[in-house]
Protein backbone atom coordinates (compact mmCIF):
# COMPACT_ATOMS: atom_id res chain seq x y z
CA UNK A 1 0.00 0.00 0.00
CA UNK A 2 1.07 3.56 -0.65
CA UNK A 3 -0.05 7.07 0.26
CA UNK A 4 -0.94 9.46 -2.55
CA UNK A 5 -0.22 13.17 -2.06
CA UNK A 6 -2.03 15.68 -4.25
CA UNK A 7 0.15 18.38 -5.83
CA UNK A 8 -1.83 21.13 -4.06
CA UNK A 9 -1.12 19.64 -0.62
CA UNK A 10 -0.19 22.52 1.70
CA UNK A 11 2.80 20.58 3.04
CA UNK A 12 4.55 20.90 -0.32
CA UNK A 13 6.63 23.99 -1.06
CA UNK A 14 7.67 25.19 -4.53
CA UNK A 15 10.87 27.26 -4.15
CA UNK A 16 12.06 28.81 -7.39
CA UNK A 17 8.54 29.22 -8.79
CA UNK A 18 7.17 32.70 -9.38
CA UNK A 19 3.60 31.43 -9.65
CA UNK A 20 1.60 28.20 -9.82
CA UNK A 21 -1.06 27.35 -12.37
CA UNK A 22 -3.61 25.00 -10.78
CA UNK A 23 -6.45 22.83 -12.00
CA UNK A 24 -8.40 20.10 -10.24
CA UNK A 25 -5.95 17.57 -11.70
CA UNK A 26 -2.51 19.16 -11.75
CA UNK A 27 -0.21 21.98 -10.65
CA UNK A 28 2.31 23.58 -13.01
CA UNK A 29 5.00 25.99 -11.79
CA UNK A 30 5.82 29.09 -13.82
CA UNK A 31 8.76 31.49 -13.69
CA UNK A 32 6.50 34.44 -14.54
CA UNK A 33 3.21 35.54 -12.94
CA UNK A 34 0.61 33.51 -14.86
CA UNK A 35 -2.15 35.95 -13.93
CA UNK A 36 -0.46 38.80 -15.78
CA UNK A 37 1.38 37.21 -18.71
CA UNK A 38 0.14 39.99 -20.99
CA UNK A 39 2.65 42.27 -19.28
CA UNK A 40 5.47 39.95 -20.33
CA UNK A 41 5.22 39.58 -24.10
CA UNK A 42 6.02 37.46 -26.15
CA UNK A 43 4.93 33.84 -26.60
CA UNK A 44 8.58 32.79 -26.88
CA UNK A 45 9.19 34.15 -23.37
CA UNK A 46 6.12 32.34 -22.05
CA UNK A 47 7.36 29.06 -23.53
CA UNK A 48 10.61 29.35 -21.60
CA UNK A 49 8.97 30.58 -18.39
CA UNK A 50 6.74 27.49 -18.37
CA UNK A 51 9.88 25.33 -18.19
CA UNK A 52 10.63 25.19 -14.45
CA UNK A 53 14.40 25.68 -14.44
CA UNK A 54 15.60 25.82 -10.84
CA UNK A 55 12.16 25.02 -9.40
CA UNK A 56 11.95 22.35 -6.71
CA UNK A 57 9.09 20.67 -4.90
CA UNK A 58 10.27 20.27 -1.32
CA UNK A 59 9.03 18.57 1.83
CA UNK A 60 10.33 16.61 4.82
CA UNK A 61 9.78 12.86 4.94
CA UNK A 62 11.27 9.62 6.20
CA UNK A 63 10.22 7.90 2.97
CA UNK A 64 12.55 5.26 1.53
CA UNK A 65 10.91 5.54 -1.89
CA UNK A 66 9.10 8.23 -3.86
CA UNK A 67 7.08 8.19 -7.06
CA UNK A 68 6.39 11.46 -8.85
CA UNK A 69 3.34 11.54 -11.13
CA UNK A 70 2.80 14.02 -13.95
CA UNK A 71 1.00 14.39 -17.22
CA UNK A 72 2.72 12.41 -20.02
CA UNK A 73 5.95 13.88 -21.37
CA UNK A 74 6.66 13.74 -25.13
CA UNK A 75 8.69 10.75 -26.25
CA UNK A 76 11.44 12.93 -27.72
CA UNK A 77 11.87 15.12 -24.63
CA UNK A 78 15.35 15.37 -23.05
CA UNK A 79 13.78 16.16 -19.67
CA UNK A 80 14.87 14.53 -16.44
CA UNK A 81 13.72 14.75 -12.82
CA UNK A 82 16.31 14.89 -10.04
CA UNK A 83 15.97 14.18 -6.33
CA UNK A 84 18.33 15.65 -3.74
CA UNK A 85 18.61 15.68 0.04
CA UNK A 86 20.91 18.14 1.82
CA UNK A 87 22.29 19.07 -1.58
CA UNK A 88 23.30 15.50 -2.43
CA UNK A 89 21.95 14.07 -5.67
CA UNK A 90 20.08 10.85 -4.83
CA UNK A 91 18.82 10.01 -8.28
CA UNK A 92 18.00 11.23 -11.78
CA UNK A 93 15.23 9.82 -13.99
CA UNK A 94 14.58 10.39 -17.70
CA UNK A 95 10.98 11.43 -18.36
CA UNK A 96 10.60 10.91 -22.12
CA UNK A 97 7.36 9.14 -22.96
CA UNK A 98 6.45 8.64 -19.32
CA UNK A 99 4.01 9.94 -16.70
CA UNK A 100 5.93 8.90 -13.58
CA UNK A 101 9.42 8.88 -12.10
CA UNK A 102 10.41 6.54 -9.30
CA UNK A 103 13.18 6.97 -6.74
CA UNK A 104 14.05 4.13 -4.39
CA UNK A 105 16.58 3.22 -1.67
CA UNK A 106 16.45 6.70 -0.16
CA UNK A 107 18.50 7.33 3.02
CA UNK A 108 16.78 6.35 6.28
CA UNK A 109 15.30 8.90 8.67
CA UNK A 110 13.57 12.20 8.11
CA UNK A 111 15.21 14.39 5.49
CA UNK A 112 14.40 17.43 3.40
CA UNK A 113 13.69 16.09 -0.07
CA UNK A 114 13.92 18.36 -3.10
CA UNK A 115 12.48 17.23 -6.41
CA UNK A 116 14.22 19.31 -9.09
CA UNK A 117 11.91 19.86 -12.05
CA UNK A 118 13.14 19.91 -15.67
CA UNK A 119 14.95 22.98 -16.96
CA UNK A 120 13.95 22.08 -20.53
CA UNK A 121 10.37 20.80 -20.41
CA UNK A 122 7.09 22.20 -19.08
CA UNK A 123 5.66 19.80 -16.49
CA UNK A 124 2.26 19.39 -14.91
CA UNK A 125 2.52 17.54 -11.59
CA UNK A 126 -0.41 15.31 -10.68
CA UNK A 127 0.87 14.01 -7.34
CA UNK A 128 3.42 12.11 -5.29
CA UNK A 129 3.31 8.59 -3.94
CA UNK A 130 4.99 7.52 -0.67
CA UNK A 131 5.09 4.09 0.90
CA UNK A 132 2.42 3.50 3.52
CA UNK A 133 3.34 4.95 6.90
CA UNK A 134 5.92 7.41 5.56
CA UNK A 135 5.80 10.85 7.15
CA UNK A 136 5.16 14.05 5.26
CA UNK A 137 5.78 17.48 6.75
CA UNK A 138 6.45 20.98 5.43
CA UNK A 139 10.01 22.11 4.96
CA UNK A 140 11.39 24.08 7.88
CA UNK A 141 12.25 27.57 6.77
CA UNK A 142 16.01 27.75 6.62
CA UNK A 143 18.35 30.68 6.91
CA UNK A 144 19.84 29.98 3.50
CA UNK A 145 20.29 33.14 1.49
CA UNK A 146 17.84 33.78 -1.34
CA UNK A 147 19.58 34.13 -4.70
CA UNK A 148 17.96 35.38 -7.90
CA UNK A 149 19.90 34.97 -11.12
CA UNK A 150 18.65 36.41 -14.43
CA UNK A 151 19.95 35.61 -17.87
CA UNK A 152 19.66 33.74 -21.14
CA UNK A 153 19.82 30.10 -22.22
CA UNK A 154 23.28 30.03 -20.65
CA UNK A 155 21.54 30.56 -17.29
CA UNK A 156 18.53 28.34 -18.04
CA UNK A 157 21.00 25.62 -19.17
CA UNK A 158 18.58 23.60 -21.29
CA UNK A 159 21.46 21.40 -22.44
CA UNK A 160 22.69 20.46 -18.96
CA UNK A 161 22.57 16.77 -18.14
CA UNK A 162 19.78 17.24 -15.59
CA UNK A 163 18.05 20.02 -13.60
CA UNK A 164 20.20 19.73 -10.46
CA UNK A 165 23.33 19.96 -12.63
CA UNK A 166 22.79 23.34 -14.27
CA UNK A 167 25.43 25.82 -13.18
CA UNK A 168 23.00 27.84 -10.98
CA UNK A 169 21.77 24.61 -9.34
CA UNK A 170 25.34 23.42 -8.72
CA UNK A 171 26.20 26.76 -7.11
CA UNK A 172 23.04 26.78 -5.00
CA UNK A 173 23.54 23.22 -3.77
CA UNK A 174 27.20 23.80 -2.93
CA UNK A 175 26.68 27.16 -1.21
CA UNK A 176 23.29 26.37 0.39
CA UNK A 177 21.48 29.12 -1.50
CA UNK A 178 17.73 29.28 -2.10
CA UNK A 179 17.72 29.62 -5.88
CA UNK A 180 15.29 31.44 -8.16
CA UNK A 181 16.48 31.01 -11.74
CA UNK A 182 15.18 33.55 -14.23
CA UNK A 183 17.21 32.33 -17.18
CA UNK A 184 15.10 32.47 -20.35
CA UNK A 185 16.51 30.90 -23.50
CA UNK A 186 16.72 33.56 -26.20
CA UNK A 187 14.66 35.98 -24.13
CA UNK A 188 17.08 37.98 -21.94
CA UNK A 189 16.53 41.43 -23.44
CA UNK A 190 16.87 43.54 -20.26
CA UNK A 191 13.15 44.29 -20.16
CA UNK A 192 11.73 46.65 -17.50
CA UNK A 193 9.01 44.23 -16.41
CA UNK A 194 11.63 41.59 -15.62
CA UNK A 195 13.47 44.16 -13.51
CA UNK A 196 10.23 44.88 -11.66
CA UNK A 197 9.70 41.16 -11.14
CA UNK A 198 13.15 40.78 -9.57
CA UNK A 199 12.57 43.93 -7.54
CA UNK A 200 9.39 42.47 -6.07
CA UNK A 201 10.86 39.07 -5.10
CA UNK A 202 12.63 38.44 -1.78
CA UNK A 203 16.38 38.31 -2.38
CA UNK A 204 19.62 38.41 -0.43
CA UNK A 205 21.88 38.43 -3.47
CA UNK A 206 21.24 38.95 -7.18
CA UNK A 207 23.19 38.25 -10.35
CA UNK A 208 22.31 39.52 -13.81
CA UNK A 209 23.95 37.80 -16.80
CA UNK A 210 23.43 40.35 -19.56
CA UNK A 211 24.19 40.82 -23.21
CA UNK A 212 24.26 37.64 -25.29
CA UNK A 213 20.58 37.70 -26.37
CA UNK A 214 20.75 41.43 -27.02
CA UNK A 215 23.75 40.86 -29.27
CA UNK A 216 22.15 37.90 -31.02
CA UNK A 217 18.82 39.63 -31.54
CA UNK A 218 20.12 43.17 -32.16
CA UNK A 219 17.40 44.26 -29.76
CA UNK A 220 19.35 47.20 -28.35
CA UNK A 221 21.89 49.55 -29.89
CA UNK A 222 25.02 51.35 -28.80
CA UNK A 223 22.74 54.23 -27.82
CA UNK A 224 20.31 52.15 -25.76
CA UNK A 225 22.30 49.23 -24.31
CA UNK A 226 24.08 50.93 -21.40
CA UNK A 227 20.99 52.99 -20.46
CA UNK A 228 18.96 49.75 -20.42
CA UNK A 229 21.49 48.11 -18.09
CA UNK A 230 21.46 51.16 -15.81
CA UNK A 231 17.67 51.30 -15.80
CA UNK A 232 17.30 47.59 -15.09
CA UNK A 233 19.74 47.72 -12.16
CA UNK A 234 18.12 50.88 -10.82
CA UNK A 235 14.63 49.31 -10.83
CA UNK A 236 15.99 46.28 -8.95
CA UNK A 237 17.59 48.67 -6.48
CA UNK A 238 14.25 50.33 -5.64
CA UNK A 239 13.65 47.61 -3.03
CA UNK A 240 16.94 45.71 -2.86
CA UNK A 241 18.98 48.77 -1.92
CA UNK A 242 21.94 47.02 -0.34
CA UNK A 243 21.71 43.42 -1.53
CA UNK A 244 24.92 42.40 -3.32
CA UNK A 245 24.28 42.77 -7.04
CA UNK A 246 26.55 41.29 -9.72
CA UNK A 247 26.31 42.44 -13.34
CA UNK A 248 27.92 39.72 -15.43
CA UNK A 249 28.94 40.28 -19.04
CA UNK A 250 28.84 37.52 -21.69
CA UNK A 251 31.04 34.45 -21.61
CA UNK A 252 33.22 33.75 -24.64
CA UNK A 253 31.60 33.22 -28.04
CA UNK A 254 34.10 33.40 -30.92
CA UNK A 255 31.80 34.49 -33.73
CA UNK A 256 30.42 37.35 -31.63
CA UNK A 257 33.56 38.69 -29.95
CA UNK A 258 34.59 41.29 -32.53
CA UNK A 259 31.95 40.86 -35.24
CA UNK A 260 29.25 43.51 -34.91
CA UNK A 261 25.58 42.63 -35.07
CA UNK A 262 23.00 44.64 -37.04
CA UNK A 263 22.94 47.25 -34.26
CA UNK A 264 26.72 47.62 -34.19
CA UNK A 265 27.39 45.73 -30.94
CA UNK A 266 30.08 43.14 -30.35
CA UNK A 267 30.63 41.19 -27.15
CA UNK A 268 33.86 43.12 -26.59
CA UNK A 269 31.92 46.40 -26.73
CA UNK A 270 29.15 45.07 -24.52
CA UNK A 271 31.57 44.02 -21.79
CA UNK A 272 32.95 47.55 -21.67
CA UNK A 273 29.44 49.03 -21.64
CA UNK A 274 28.38 46.86 -18.70
CA UNK A 275 31.62 47.73 -16.90
CA UNK A 276 30.91 51.42 -17.47
CA UNK A 277 27.37 51.02 -16.12
CA UNK A 278 28.69 49.43 -12.93
CA UNK A 279 31.30 52.16 -12.54
CA UNK A 280 28.55 54.79 -12.87
CA UNK A 281 26.45 53.10 -10.18
CA UNK A 282 29.41 52.74 -7.85
CA UNK A 283 30.41 56.33 -8.52
CA UNK A 284 27.01 57.40 -7.19
CA UNK A 285 27.54 55.51 -3.95
CA UNK A 286 26.31 51.97 -4.63
CA UNK A 287 29.07 50.00 -2.92
CA UNK A 288 27.30 46.68 -3.30
CA UNK A 289 27.15 46.44 -7.09
CA UNK A 290 29.94 44.55 -8.83
CA UNK A 291 31.09 43.97 -12.38
CA UNK A 292 32.00 40.42 -13.36
CA UNK A 293 33.70 39.84 -16.70
CA UNK A 294 32.05 36.79 -18.25
CA UNK A 295 35.45 35.71 -19.55
CA UNK A 296 36.34 34.95 -15.92
CA UNK A 297 33.66 32.25 -16.01
CA UNK A 298 34.38 30.85 -19.48
CA UNK A 299 37.02 32.40 -21.70
CA UNK A 300 38.73 31.73 -25.01
CA UNK A 301 40.75 28.87 -23.58
CA UNK A 302 37.46 27.03 -22.87
CA UNK A 303 36.14 27.21 -26.43
CA UNK A 304 36.35 23.41 -26.56
CA UNK A 305 33.60 23.35 -23.91
CA UNK A 306 31.25 25.28 -26.24
CA UNK A 307 30.09 22.74 -28.85
CA UNK A 308 28.18 25.37 -30.84
CA UNK A 309 30.58 28.17 -29.84
CA UNK A 310 27.81 29.64 -27.69
CA UNK A 311 26.34 27.17 -25.17
CA UNK A 312 28.51 25.24 -22.70
CA UNK A 313 28.35 21.48 -22.47
CA UNK A 314 27.97 19.78 -19.08
CA UNK A 315 31.68 20.13 -18.34
CA UNK A 316 31.41 23.81 -19.22
CA UNK A 317 28.47 24.33 -16.87
CA UNK A 318 30.37 22.60 -14.08
CA UNK A 319 33.37 24.85 -14.68
CA UNK A 320 31.11 27.91 -14.67
CA UNK A 321 29.71 26.83 -11.31
CA UNK A 322 33.19 26.23 -9.91
CA UNK A 323 34.41 29.63 -11.03
CA UNK A 324 31.24 31.41 -9.85
CA UNK A 325 31.80 29.89 -6.41
CA UNK A 326 35.46 30.89 -6.48
CA UNK A 327 35.40 34.28 -8.16
CA UNK A 328 31.91 35.76 -7.82
CA UNK A 329 30.19 34.49 -4.70
CA UNK A 330 32.86 35.84 -2.30
CA UNK A 331 32.06 39.35 -3.60
CA UNK A 332 28.39 38.79 -2.82
CA UNK A 333 28.75 37.82 0.84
Amino acid sequence: MTTFVRPDDSRLAWPGAISLKRTSEWVAPWRLPVESLQLYPFEELHEQAEKPAGVRVTFRSNARSLICHFQPVPADSPARLDLTARGTLLGSVALAGSDRAEFSELPPGEKLLEVWLPQNQALRLTGFELEEGATLAPRIEERSRRWITYGSSITQCQGADSPARTWPALVARKANLNLTCLGFSGQCHIEPMLARLIRDQPADLISLCLGINVQGGSSLSMRTFRPAVLGFASIVRERHRSAPLALISPIYSPERESTANAAGLTLEIMREEIRAAVEALRGLGDEHVYYVDGLELLGEEEDHLLPDHLHPNQQGYELMAERFLEKVLPRLT
